[in-house]
């Protein structure tokens, strides 16, 4: 009996995650169906990304999943703590190393990452600016109400998920984040978004969205921490 068990739970657990890849995505196609004009880009490594339009800006509506600069450049892929508290230049990981993880919220990337000028958007895309995030808040009625507006309603989110009503397909999810020492915290509660402001004193804005508000709220990160990304359309 000890030899069925250990057979058959990998594989129920594997029937389990491509169920829920099927539901996440029949899930984004409909709300993407009742949003803005929609597309699709590829980045580096061939991977496709949705996209939507939400008034004068094109958004990706997935988050970002690419292991390459633009260039072709390998990204470092880094899995301790310690490595990833020191490193100094582009990284990026996924929630707990998992690679499921990686399919379902995308990576998170370190600000190097973000910064380099090799590029981690795909052509003719870039990192959003803090003036671009701004917009896109007034665009939706001002950063209490963005929230909502731009948080996916999917049950990957924690409950209650504060005000989501996903009206823009933007689909923002709670993929957590990794602290600047390496660990990773708040997975289906917080979902954090970097800028391409950064400061000398080894900081950079961000954008977060939570499960127990409606609001998008704005602050600073260690540089060194693991976030994702969301590129925006060049003009």
């Amino acid at each position: 009996m000890e030899i069925i068990k250990i057979t058959i739970i990998p594989v129920l657990f594997f029937v389990l995650i491509q169920q829920q890849i099927f539901m996440d995505g029949l899930l984004n196609a409909v709300l993407l169906n009742n949003s803005g004009d929609t597309g699709e880009i590829v980045d580096v490594n061939g991977t496709s990304y949705e996209t939507v339009q939400i008034g004068n800006q094109v958004w990706m509506a997935d988050n970002l999943n690419v292991t390459h600069y633009r260039n072709g450049d390998p990204i470092p892929s880094i899995t301790n703590n310690q490595e990833w508290e020191e490193m100094k230049e582009g990284a990026y990981s996924y929630y707990r190393n998992f690679w499921y993880f990686g399919r379902v919220y995308g990576a998170l990337y370190n600000w190097h990452a973000v910064n380099d000028e090799r590029g981690l958007c795909p052509e003719g895309w870039r990192i959003p600016d803090d003036y671009d995030w701004r917009e896109l808040s007034r665009y939706l009625g001002g950063r209490e109400e963005a929230g909502g507006k731009l948080k996916a309603t999917s049950l990957r989110w924690m409950r209650p998920n504060e005000g989501a009503t996903d009206e823009t397909g933007f689909s923002a999810l709670p993929g957590g984040y990794r602290h600047s020492n390496g660990t990773f915290y708040n997975i289906r509660k917080f979902g954090d978004y970097w800028t391409s402001l950064g400061f000398p004193d080894g900081y950079a804005y961000f954008r977060s969205f939570c499960n127990e508000y409606s609001y998008m709220h704005e602050g600073v990160y260690s540089k060194s921490t693991g976030a994702y990304v969301r590129c925006i359309k060049e003009d």
